[in-house]
């Protein structure tokens, strides 16, 4: 332990997602390093985004106006809505150039050991978007995991009595990847998935 705002640092850092106590010393002590206006602009950077960035009106994506850009762009299918956790899912999405539709950004995953069932997501609002007429298809787009299994899930139970098309992204295996390394669920994923070539 060390003392006093070296400690508190380190303490501070460590609460961040993905970095553990060695990770939080290192970046302390590299902190401690660092030019003073590196860390300055850092610090000024920090206190911006938390300033300036909010959550869109209508999706749940980051921006720094009372609707994201995705949201305002009268040239994306209103007609198609894909649902995703979180809005870094929105930019993995957005790089692939192949959805112009919109979105839905949940704000997470239900996770009854973390406390977050679905009254804790977006999905009140999602239901309050399905009133739009022009709104045909919503496609599930929740992270191939036990919470997002579980999110998808619960969507599908509460979406299908709406009469909208309801689809969920396909799953399988990675281009590169080994079928011997391949787990069961994958595996029977890709077979579910298949489709027809000629």
């Amino acid at each position: 332990m060390y003392e006093g705002a070296v400690q508190e640092l380190i303490d501070e850092l460590g609460r961040l997602p993905g970095v553990g106590p060695k990770s939080a010393q290192r970046i302390a002590f590299y902190i401690l390093e660092a030019e003073g206006e590196d860390m300055v602009r850092l610090s000024e950077a920090i206190t911006t985004v938390k300033e300036r960035v909010k959550f869109c009106s209508i999706c749940g994506n980051i921006t720094e106006q009372e609707t994201c850009n995705i949201c305002r762009d009268e040239r994306r299918d209103p007609s198609i809505v894909c649902v995703v956790e979180e809005s870094k899912d929105v930019m993995a999405v957005e790089r692939t150039r192949s959805f112009r539709g919109r979105y839905h950004v949940l704000g997470g995953a239900i996770n009854p050991i973390a406390g977050i069932g679905p009254d804790q997501l977006r999905i009140r609002e999602l239901l309050s978007r399905l009133s739009d007429d022009r709104i045909q298809e919503i496609i599930i787009a929740t992270d191939p995991n036990l919470e997002g299994e579980a999110t998808a899930t619960y969507l599908v139970r509460m979406l299908q009595t709406i009469g909208i098309k309801v689809t969920r992204l396909a799953s399988g295996l990675p281009v590169g990847g080994d079928l011997e390394y391949a787990d069961e669920i994958t595996l029977g994923r890709a077979f579910e998935g298949r489709r027809t070539l000629s």
